[in-house]
């Protein structure tokens, strides 16, 4: 029962740490992290484009960065 306790309450604070690391994160940090997972993938060909969030597009939304001020785009080229 305690490491059911323990383990949910780390999970707790990880999803925590892990927003705000994400809302102090640069566009090129996440980019360049969203780039080493698609190359990781064998994905070659795309564009990825830091927009802000409140323009249109009907591109795929893949992260965001500034604080939430912009969101990250993708394109298969």
């Amino acid at each position: 029962m305690k490491s059911i306790i323990l383990t949910t309450a780390l999970s707790i604070v990880c999803c925590v740490v892990s927003g705000h690391a994400s809302a102090k994160t640069s566009c090129d940090e996440v980019i360049a992290a969203i780039e080493a997972k698609l190359a990781s993938k064998g994905v070659k060909k795309y564009t990825l484009l830091a927009v802000p969030k409140d323009e249109a597009s009907n591109l795929r939304i893949v992260g965001t960065c500034d604080g939430g001020s912009k969101k990250i785009t993708y394109k298969r080229d």
